[in-house]
């Protein structure tokens, strides 16, 4: 693929738009089995009786058989100081981003040099220069490439550098934006932490990275035609982390699936109204895959059949929640299906810290 930077097309582009022209995955080595969690739960945490219990049909009916992760369960389940865990993360984050990075522009047919944004999403980890920097460097992106590291919008945020990188390439024509994210959860266990939410995310989350190529060169692939985003108000202890000695302690609610319960219809219905089309008209739901029961309360608020939804069950049954990277799993999942036609719209939406919904409208080409 020939290079042109984004600055040169601003003038004189027939203005193609944004399409998605490539999805790349990437997992680390080892797998986490739903059998191994169920082994660990009561040998890590001091939980007896009704508790441990509950805790264990959670596990039961999470609908996830497997994770993976950076290192063996026995390792990630033994404390570790945060400077560790903090070289452990930029390490990880930099190979797993690397790899996802090369695989996707290798199925865009296009390289670094031709890459005018670089996007990357992380919540799991803290590193200044961020990741997009590191690859940069490593992987010969132009000096002159724009950076937008995002890092605190948790499981919203692959959706959300989807919709910016749609609306960079509505300023500058032509040009090709790399999102990148990489998730590393299983570097925030806390072992001495029994509170639901700590013991919740231990069940759901695993690591992962995910990359897309939006470009606005006239690829084939879904065209993005518009993006919104919805903060709920008041919902500020809903979803986040915090850092404290021993690292990330998640703070995640469990009135979370009923906020998006209650809301989801009617963000549905008027983001695509002011398009002209209704639900029935949406053929791909691309779903972030938070949980069973978010997955659940979506299907039933909008009629959903499960042939609309179903990678993003297959994606939380074969990897759990990846956080960000979740959403361009599933993203990938229906790329791949070969079930989608040109003219097929399809809707993804996501979910994270603020707490804020991501929605994207796209188009089969």
């Amino acid at each position: 693929m020939r290079h042109t930077s984004a600055s040169q097309n601003q003038a004189g582009h027939n203005g193609v738009g944004a399409t998605i022209a490539a999805t790349a995955t990437a997992l680390p080595p080892h797998q986490l089995s739903r059998e191994s969690v169920q082994y660990y739960l009561d040998r890590v945490f001091p939980l007896q009786g009704a508790r441990l219990e509950a805790m264990q049909a959670i596990v039961e009916n999470s609908q996830i058989e497997r994770r993976f992760c950076i290192h063996p369960v026995e390792f990630i389940v033994e404390p570790r100081p945060l400077e560790e865990l903090s070289r452990d993360y930029i390490e990880n984050s930099v190979a797993m981003g690397q790899q996802v990075a090369e695989e996707c522009l290798k199925r865009a047919g296009c390289g670094p040099r031709d890459v005018d944004l670089l996007i990357t999403v992380s919540c799991t980890g803290f590193m200044i220069p961020s990741l997009d920097a590191h690859l940069i460097n490593r992987m010969g992106f132009r000096c002159d490439v724009r950076r937008l590291p995002v890092t605190e919008l948790g499981c919203a945020a692959g959706a959300s550098a989807l919709s910016r990188a749609q609306e960079f390439l509505r300023a500058f024509p032509g040009g090709n934006a790399l999102v990148i994210s990489v998730e590393i959860p299983s570097l925030t266990f806390q072992r001495r932490d029994i509170s639901q939410a700590n013991l919740i995310s231990s069940i759901l989350f695993g690591d992962g990275a995910a990359a897309a190529l939006v470009s606005g060169n006239g690829a084939s692939g879904p065209k993005l035609l518009d993006t919104r985003s919805y903060t709920f108000p008041d919902s500020l202890e809903a979803m986040g982390f915090d850092l404290k000695n021993s690292g990330f302690h998640i703070v995640l609610s469990r009135d979370v699936p009923d906020l998006i319960r209650g809301k989801i219809k009617e963000l549905v219905t008027s983001f695509l109204g002011s398009h002209g089309l209704k639900q029935e008209q949406i053929a791909a739901f691309v779903l972030h895959p938070g949980g069973q029961k978010l997955l659940h309360y979506i299907e039933e608020e909008l009629g959903l059949p499960r042939d609309r939804t179903q990678p993003s069950w297959d994606v939380l049954r074969r990897y759990g929640n990846l956080s960000s990277a979740s959403v361009l799993f599933v993203l990938h999942e229906w790329l791949g299906s070969g079930k989608l036609a040109a003219g097929d719209y399809g809707l993804l939406a996501a979910f994270g810290p603020g707490f804020t919904a991501e929605m994207l409208l796209a188009q089969w080409s």
